[in-house]
Protein backbone atom coordinates (compact mmCIF):
# COMPACT_ATOMS: atom_id res chain seq x y z
CA UNK A 1 0.00 0.00 0.00
CA UNK A 2 1.12 3.62 -0.78
CA UNK A 3 2.32 6.47 1.37
CA UNK A 4 -0.27 8.32 2.73
CA UNK A 5 0.05 12.16 2.24
CA UNK A 6 -2.99 13.27 3.73
CA UNK A 7 -6.62 14.23 2.43
CA UNK A 8 -7.18 15.52 -0.84
CA UNK A 9 -10.45 18.33 -1.02
CA UNK A 10 -11.12 19.31 -4.21
CA UNK A 11 -13.68 22.97 -4.88
CA UNK A 12 -15.19 23.32 -7.94
CA UNK A 13 -15.06 27.23 -7.81
CA UNK A 14 -16.65 27.80 -11.55
CA UNK A 15 -17.69 26.46 -15.03
CA UNK A 16 -18.03 28.75 -18.30
CA UNK A 17 -18.99 27.96 -21.66
CA UNK A 18 -20.51 24.75 -20.70
CA UNK A 19 -23.41 22.82 -22.95
CA UNK A 20 -26.68 23.09 -22.45
CA UNK A 21 -28.13 19.70 -22.31
CA UNK A 22 -31.91 20.47 -21.57
CA UNK A 23 -34.34 22.81 -22.82
CA UNK A 24 -32.95 26.08 -22.01
CA UNK A 25 -30.21 25.13 -19.23
CA UNK A 26 -28.11 22.60 -17.32
CA UNK A 27 -27.84 21.56 -14.23
CA UNK A 28 -24.18 20.28 -14.21
CA UNK A 29 -22.26 18.40 -11.37
CA UNK A 30 -18.62 17.07 -11.24
CA UNK A 31 -17.72 13.46 -10.41
CA UNK A 32 -14.26 12.97 -8.77
CA UNK A 33 -12.55 9.96 -9.10
CA UNK A 34 -9.15 8.76 -7.65
CA UNK A 35 -8.10 5.39 -7.86
CA UNK A 36 -11.22 3.40 -7.19
CA UNK A 37 -13.01 6.11 -5.16
CA UNK A 38 -15.58 8.07 -6.60
CA UNK A 39 -17.24 10.84 -5.11
CA UNK A 40 -20.49 12.64 -6.75
CA UNK A 41 -24.02 14.18 -6.86
CA UNK A 42 -26.26 11.94 -9.57
CA UNK A 43 -29.36 13.80 -11.34
CA UNK A 44 -32.10 12.77 -9.02
CA UNK A 45 -35.07 13.10 -11.63
CA UNK A 46 -33.78 12.05 -15.30
CA UNK A 47 -30.91 10.34 -16.82
CA UNK A 48 -27.56 12.02 -16.84
CA UNK A 49 -26.52 14.52 -19.49
CA UNK A 50 -22.98 14.02 -20.59
CA UNK A 51 -21.36 17.19 -20.42
CA UNK A 52 -17.52 16.40 -20.86
CA UNK A 53 -14.75 14.64 -18.75
CA UNK A 54 -11.45 16.51 -17.53
CA UNK A 55 -8.14 15.20 -15.88
CA UNK A 56 -5.52 16.52 -13.54
CA UNK A 57 -2.37 14.27 -12.89
CA UNK A 58 -1.95 14.73 -9.26
CA UNK A 59 1.66 14.25 -8.99
CA UNK A 60 2.88 17.52 -9.21
CA UNK A 61 0.59 18.26 -6.40
CA UNK A 62 2.29 15.02 -4.61
CA UNK A 63 5.67 16.50 -5.50
CA UNK A 64 5.12 19.70 -4.40
CA UNK A 65 3.96 18.51 -0.94
CA UNK A 66 7.87 16.35 -0.15
CA UNK A 67 9.13 19.60 -1.37
CA UNK A 68 7.31 21.42 1.25
CA UNK A 69 8.76 19.33 4.04
CA UNK A 70 12.46 19.83 2.41
CA UNK A 71 12.38 23.54 2.74
CA UNK A 72 10.05 23.32 6.04
CA UNK A 73 7.55 25.70 4.70
CA UNK A 74 4.65 26.23 7.72
CA UNK A 75 3.41 29.94 7.54
CA UNK A 76 2.81 32.45 4.72
CA UNK A 77 3.07 31.63 0.95
CA UNK A 78 5.27 30.28 -1.12
CA UNK A 79 5.17 28.91 -5.11
CA UNK A 80 6.71 25.41 -4.75
CA UNK A 81 6.16 24.32 -8.65
CA UNK A 82 4.36 25.50 -12.06
CA UNK A 83 2.66 22.82 -13.96
CA UNK A 84 2.39 24.02 -17.80
CA UNK A 85 -0.68 21.92 -19.81
CA UNK A 86 0.46 18.93 -21.56
CA UNK A 87 -1.30 15.47 -22.33
CA UNK A 88 -1.06 14.63 -18.50
CA UNK A 89 -3.56 16.95 -17.93
CA UNK A 90 -6.66 19.17 -19.35
CA UNK A 91 -5.10 22.42 -18.34
CA UNK A 92 -6.15 25.35 -20.17
CA UNK A 93 -3.40 27.46 -18.82
CA UNK A 94 -0.11 27.25 -16.19
CA UNK A 95 -0.74 26.18 -12.77
CA UNK A 96 0.51 27.33 -9.70
CA UNK A 97 0.89 24.75 -6.98
CA UNK A 98 1.58 27.04 -3.77
CA UNK A 99 1.96 26.10 0.05
CA UNK A 100 -0.41 28.57 1.54
CA UNK A 101 -0.01 28.48 5.77
CA UNK A 102 0.98 25.16 5.73
CA UNK A 103 -1.30 23.34 3.31
CA UNK A 104 0.02 22.71 -0.41
CA UNK A 105 -3.18 24.02 -3.07
CA UNK A 106 -2.90 23.96 -6.61
CA UNK A 107 -5.37 26.39 -8.89
CA UNK A 108 -6.15 24.93 -11.84
CA UNK A 109 -8.31 26.24 -14.81
CA UNK A 110 -9.23 22.31 -16.69
CA UNK A 111 -10.85 21.73 -20.51
CA UNK A 112 -13.81 19.51 -20.41
CA UNK A 113 -13.20 17.16 -23.48
CA UNK A 114 -15.34 14.97 -25.86
CA UNK A 115 -17.49 18.04 -25.75
CA UNK A 116 -18.40 20.92 -27.91
CA UNK A 117 -17.05 23.29 -25.21
CA UNK A 118 -17.05 23.99 -21.56
CA UNK A 119 -14.28 24.49 -18.62
CA UNK A 120 -13.90 24.28 -15.12
CA UNK A 121 -11.97 26.18 -12.10
CA UNK A 122 -10.69 24.11 -9.79
CA UNK A 123 -8.86 24.65 -6.11
CA UNK A 124 -6.80 21.50 -5.07
CA UNK A 125 -5.92 21.33 -1.72
CA UNK A 126 -3.82 18.64 -0.09
CA UNK A 127 -4.09 18.51 3.49
CA UNK A 128 -1.81 16.85 5.98
CA UNK A 129 -3.25 14.98 8.56
CA UNK A 130 -1.43 12.76 11.44
CA UNK A 131 -0.80 10.23 9.85
CA UNK A 132 1.36 12.76 7.05
CA UNK A 133 4.23 11.97 5.41
CA UNK A 134 7.72 12.28 8.31
CA UNK A 135 9.81 15.03 8.43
Amino acid sequence: MGEMLGLLKVVVVQGKRLVIRDFKSSDPYVVVKLGDQEVFDKDRFKADDKMGHAYLNLQPLVSAARLRHVVRVSSGEMTLRKVVPDIDNCLVTDSCISCINGEVVQSAWLRLCAVESGEIELKVRLIETCDGPSR
